[in-house]
């Protein structure tokens, strides 16, 4: 008894460890991006390599499979073995999330499933959810503060003036430096006198129960329910001490602002109010988000919302 309980924990703290966060600094980070892509992959690639390669079942050597599927070679992926059925459906959300990280057309719209009551769209949603957890995400932090929208390091660099020389030194390619840095790094960068050294880079596990790159909006009412379920606000809190437009006195607790390097589930999309709509418009088409109230805009990379009906 004494032994299993021994190894119950022990496997619980197991587990526990394998999802803290772990610091190093930015010229490590850099250096470790030569030899491991995946370091600063999009979310729609971590989510590719989550889900893995299908098995291929060629249907027409069986009489039942063969009328279902007309005798065609289908993919069944073993992420998703327990969706019967559901492989042509699986086949094509796969697909959109393998465009998008091919960075094409896919990587700027939303995914939008649409089916019946018990059709098994939740579940997928959650399934997707579970697979993204599966990669780490890296993100800035600086003086003990981690980016509040968990914002990739590469953000940092100018991609003009800078791209040449991370590529020929870290092997980083042009199209991955978006140029756009959130008002918290810039804010960041002025107090250490743009000295980037004094930067480190953290490596963190996705999480729904900590909405770490994971997180779920539901529409609310008409009366109640504003555009800071996705976007945040200002935190009332903070005022006494900073000004409205600074970064510190924004609360970044909105659906957009967890999942910059994840993915978002709008629940029910379409019976939320047309006002807190709006900046999911923004959000895929221009890649940034504007903050309420605010003309400050908020970089977004790459993380797919996934509403449902």
């Amino acid at each position: 008894m004494q032994q299993t309980q021994s190894d119950v924990f022990d496997l619980f703290s197991e587990i526990y460890t394998s999802t803290a966060q772990e610091e190093m600094s930015l010229q490590d980070y850099l250096l470790a991006c030569r030899d491991d892509k995946s370091m600063y992959a999009t979310a729609q690639e971590r989510m590719v390599a989550a889900i893995g390669e299908p098995n291929f079942v060629e249907t027409s050597t069986d009489e039942r499979l063969g009328r279902i599927f007309s005798n065609r070679t289908i993919k069944v992926y073993p992420t998703f073995s327990d969706f019967y059925g559901m492989e042509d459906t699986i086949e094509r959300i796969v697909g959109y999330f393998r465009y998008a990280a091919q960075g094409l057309e896919e990587r700027k719209q939303i995914l939008y499933l649409l089916g019946p009551v018990g059709g098994g769209k939740s579940s997928l949603a959650e399934r997707l959810k579970k697979l993204m957890e599966q990669r780490p995400i890296y993100t800035l932090m600086v003086k003990g503060q981690i980016s509040p929208v968990f914002r990739s390091p590469l953000g940092l660099f100018h991609p003009e003036r800078m791209a040449d020389l991370l590529e020929d030194k870290y092997g980083i390619a042009r199209r991955r430096l978006t140029g756009m840095i959130s008002p918290w790094a810039t804010k960041r960068l002025d107090e250490v006198g743009g000295d980037i050294s004094k930067f480190s880079v953290v490596k963190m596990m996705p999480s729904r129960l900590r909405q770490i790159g994971i997180a779920k909006t539901e529409p609310g009412d008409e009366n109640n329910q504003d555009v800071s379920s996705l976007v945040g606000k200002v935190d009332i809190r903070q005022l006494e001490n900073f000004s409205q437009a600074d970064p510190d006195a924004y609360s970044y607790s909105g659906g957009l602002n967890r999942t910059t390097q994840g993915l978002l589930e709008f629940v029910e999309m379409f019976k939320a109010p047309i006002k807190v709509l709006h900046p999911l418009l923004t959000s895929d088409a221009g890649r940034q988000l504007q903050r309420h109230g605010e003309f400050r805009r908020l970089p977004l990379s790459g993380h797919r919302r996934c509403p449902f009906e």
